[in-house]
């Protein structure tokens, strides 16, 4: 059942129908009527859980053979080409993304990005990942976004290609990607990051970008739900 009201949960269509109920915390979530139905539904939502543990690695998103149209999403890449030095700093995050505040409370800052359309090769990583998903290369764009990022940790090193709704997400109110940055400028961290850490950015807007994808199949799904509900006894 909790993994049903997940799923329903992470639908775009259902969170603007029922935004109303969603601000004064009374989400109703539509039972289905039948247990296929509910089975299905949950499965949806343990794919969705799984995105989320970032305790877990997902194969085909965070280990394995990673999806095609996640495989260039957000590759720790040294600025102009070439291979990055974490020995040299190259991976110190000092592009402004957070700075400390009054009794130590971390701000949020600018920070440094770029943002530019998607390469030919992008684009063709995309088509041919998602096919597999039975999303056209138009409905995915319309999910990650239209154009894409470039994320800088500092003049010389960048996540490239974070698709921009991926950089917009937000979870609990907190843009997730921006965050987890802001709690890392070297000012703040007193070092720069290992390369562990900025492989996880990575992992993390691979995350996202799964979730996203899977919106098409969780409308459809809260949808199909809907139009057959459990009807409960007066």
């Amino acid at each position: 059942m909790w993994m049903h009201a997940l799923s329903i949960g992470y639908s775009p269509t259902y969170l603007r129908e029922n935004a109303d109920g969603i601000r004064q915390h009374w989400p109703r979530i539509p039972l289905p009527d039948t247990k296929q139905a509910l089975e299905a539904s949950a499965e949806l939502g343990r794919q969705v859980a799984a995105i989320l543990d970032t305790e877990s690695a997902v194969e085909g998103v965070t280990f394995g053979t990673i999806r095609a149209e996640l495989k260039t999403i957000a590759v720790v890449s040294r600025v102009g080409g070439g291979t990055l030095n974490p020995d040299a700093g190259d991976l110190a995050l000092n592009a402004g993304w957070g700075h400390g505040g009054k009794g130590g409370i971390t701000m949020p800052g600018k920070g440094r990005l770029n943002e530019r359309e998607y390469t030919q090769a992008e684009l063709e990583a995309i088509a041919s990942g998602v096919e597999a998903l039975g999303l056209s290369t138009e409905l995915a764009l319309a999910h990650l976004g239209e154009t894409t990022l470039d994320i800088y940790l500092n003049d010389v090193a960048c996540w490239r290609n974070v698709p921009v709704r991926v950089w917009d997400y937000t979870i609990g109110g907190y843009q997730v990607i921006k965050k987890w940055l802001s709690y890392r400028e070297r000012e703040l961290l007193g070092r720069a990051l290992t390369p562990d850490e900025a492989r996880e950015v990575m992992n993390i807007a691979r995350r996202i970008a799964a979730i996203l994808l899977l919106e098409p199949a969780l409308d459809t799904n809260y949808e199909t739900v809907k139009q057959a509900s459990y009807e409960w006894p007066a």
